[in-house]
Parts: structure tokens; sequence; C-alpha cells
């Protein structure tokens, strides 16, 4: 099961920080990956980490927005600095399919958390 959690009311330029508590699996242990779905728009790829510790991000967060991951408590955090109006949306995290499909694409995960909304008011 996957909780996330941060989201909130910024205004633009400013930051926040999304957490994703796991129970039932170790993020250390598991790709796990950011998606962000906008009112009237399909989900999009924002970031993941692969059980490396390998990361990848969209072009649109890059340099912008970090994934994490604390072993010890379980939680995978997404840091977002200099966030825009394009910013807003929900965001999900998820783990991904092990051996399925790319790191960007939503069909890739199998497990998903129940979404936090991101409201970046210009």
């Amino acid at each position: 099961q996957l909780q996330a959690s941060g989201g909130g009311l910024v205004q633009a330029g400013g930051s926040l920080r999304l957490s994703c508590a796991a129970s039932g699996r170790t993020v250390s242990s598991a790709d796990m990956g950011w998606f962000r779905q906008a009112p009237g728009k399909e989900r999009e790829f924002a970031a993941a980490m692969d059980w490396r510790g390998s990361l990848y991000y969209s072009d649109s967060v890059k340099g912008r927005f970090a994934i994490s991951r604390d072993a010890v408590k379980n939680v995978v955090y997404l840091q977002m600095n200099s966030l825009k109006p394009e910013d807003t949306a929900v965001y999900y995290c998820a783990t991904k399919v092990p051996g399925i499909g790319r790191y960007y694409s939503a069909e890739s995960y199998g497990y998903w958390g129940q979404g936090t909304l991101v409201t970046v008011s210009s």
C-alpha cells in the first residue's frame, strides 16, 4: 500500500516536498515513480528511482524536482522547487513492475497511491 502526502497550495517559485509512505514493500528494493495528472490531461511521468538508486526525470521537471528515499522510514520523497503554475496537478506515487516497460510509462506501474493535490498559484 502506498500513501502519498504533502500536497497543498503554494505560490509560483515556492517549494513543496511530497512523501510516499510504503507498507508491505521495501522502497529500497523497488522501482518507485512519481506521476502527475492535471485537470483534463493524461497522467504524465515526473520522476523515478530504481532499486539501485538510478534517477529518471521528465524534461519538464529536470533541474527543479528531486526524488529520494529513506530506507529506514520506508518513504520516497519528491522535493519540488521553483514551482510553476503548470506544475498544478494531482501527484501519485507508484511501484513499477520489475522488468516490465519503461520508467516513464504509467502502464509499467502496478501499484498506485491515492494521490495528493498540488496547486501552484501565479
